[in-house]
């Protein structure tokens, strides 16, 4: 039996349909940064506080979601790759928050170079965080129904 999502709707699990949101707004955000860098467009660095802040949220959405699974099954916690995820995640939001906090503080100048490096580190941890979220789904079938579904033939 496949290790179940505690917080699912109709057997769907929660978690993995809020994690795209923060990942388009932590990339999105590393994308504005660099026409930040190139335009020195002041409305490209304001687009960047709302990106880091929408992308903060949902995160935190995700991340309630994420624990409620992670505690919900022993057999998640069992899991390394859950835990690298776990923590991974909590490094990301860390960073983005940290990310925000200080491009408030200091506004635009912030951007270039320490936000834009702190964007770029927070892409290269998403890849991290999903490879090792998609191990647990596709290695270890965490979340996934054993129930046949209406299969197209």
């Amino acid at each position: 039996m496949n290790p179940k999502s505690t917080l699912s709707i109709a057997g769907h699990p929660i978690h993995p349909m809020l994690i795209p949101f923060p990942v388009a707004a932590f990339v999105g955000t590393l994308v504005v940064d660099i026409v930040y860098a190139r335009s020195g467009d002041p409305a490209w660095a304001a687009a960047t506080n709302w990106m880091l802040g929408a992308g903060l949220v949902v995160a935190a959405l995700a991340a309630v979601a994420g624990l409620i699974d992670f505690f919900g099954d022993s057999r998640i916690r069992e899991l390394r790759d859950a835990w690298f995820h776990m923590i991974g995640n909590i490094v990301l939001v860390l960073i983005e928050a940290f990310n925000l906090w200080r491009r408030m503080a200091e506004g635009s100048d912030f951007i270039v170079p320490t936000g834009l490096v702190l964007s770029l580190v927070a892409t290269a941890l998403l890849l991290f965080n999903g490879w090792k979220g998609w191990e647990m789904v596709y290695r270890y079938r965490v979340g996934v129904s054993e129930e046949p579904g209406n299969q197209r033939k």
